[in-house]
């Protein structure tokens, strides 16, 4: 069976922004890909005008099957109640429940601890939910070691989870060892593996500086040789995305989940190189 291909975008903070962002999803569309997700903010009333926006358009202008992000750590039982109600009425019945990003300037509310405690209590609101969660292959910034992190994936999966999308990775190894260790741990959900083409030198200096993934040395000297050349940067970065998906795809990952940085060139450019390999119910004109 071959591997579905979704698509994640964020809402913008600007007019001019959003008005891309609709016109990048407009395109995505043609792409027939299995869901797009919404990433979101840690404020409710940011979750209401931005994020159920953006998924309210995909899911009924463009007909496709959306996911909504929710972040546990910043909303309380009755916000959460209130999205649902949201949420039912929008018809949107997939959620990706996430504990978010803790900031040091803002004190998270106690209802929701972890992740795994908004599934349960999710999947306990309502059961018809289909609820993701987040993944690291290459282990959570924040748990002691892997065994540790894959007892809490693991909870996390028996709370509701029905699959589990990954964050971004690099090294190809990194993932299959961590699929290794669900199979290990019995977490059978289905893994979707995130990629993020690093298609500029400024998105590669975040990843460096911001993110404990393991960059392998054919990425580096990606890196090192093109710095200063951004057409040949992008293009060996979009290269590397490709050969990832390829290798992915070969190992029958469940799904490839592309990280899209609201750039409808890039997810067209990598769809056109490797459509054959990943599944679509119809036939997507070239």
């Amino acid at each position: 069976m071959k591997s579905t291909l979704s698509f994640e975008v964020f809402p913008p903070n600007t007019q001019i922004s959003t008005e891309k962002l609709f016109n990048t999803l407009d395109e995505l569309q043609l792409l027939n890909p299995e869901f797009i997700s919404v990433t979101c903010s840690n404020n409710q009333q940011d979750i209401e005008t931005t994020t159920l926006k953006l998924a309210e358009y995909i899911q009924h202008q463009l007909d496709i099957p959306t996911i909504a992000h929710l972040p546990a750590a910043y909303l309380s039982r009755l916000q959460v109640d209130q999205l649902v109600h949201q949420l039912n009425q929008l018809g949107i019945q997939r959620i990706l429940a996430l504990r978010g990003d803790i900031l040091p300037e803002t004190s998270p509310k106690n209802d929701f601890k972890y992740a795994s405690n908004l599934v349960k209590y999710l999947k306990f609101q309502d059961p018809h939910f289909q609820i993701s969660g987040a993944c690291y292959p290459e282990t959570h910034p924040e748990a002691l070691d892997r065994v540790t992190d894959i007892r809490y994936l693991k909870q996390k999966v028996n709370a509701g989870c029905d699959q589990l999308i990954s964050q971004l990775f690099l090294d190809n190894e990194c993932f299959f060892q961590f699929q290794e260790a669900c199979y290990l741990a019995d977490i059978q959900v289905p893994i979707l593996a995130g990629i993020m083409p690093i298609v500029n030198r400024n998105q590669a200096l975040r990843l460096i500086h911001t993110t404990k993934t393991k960059l392998p040395r054919k990425f580096l000297a990606i890196l090192e040789k093109y710095e200063h050349d951004p057409i040949a940067l992008k293009e060996a970065g979009l290269a590397y995305a490709i050969d990832q998906i390829v290798d992915l795809a070969t190992q029958d990952v469940s799904g490839i989940h592309l990280y899209t940085m609201n750039n409808a060139e890039t997810a067209k450019h990598i769809y056109q190189n490797t459509k054959n390999l990943l599944h679509s119910e119809k036939n997507v004109a070239s």
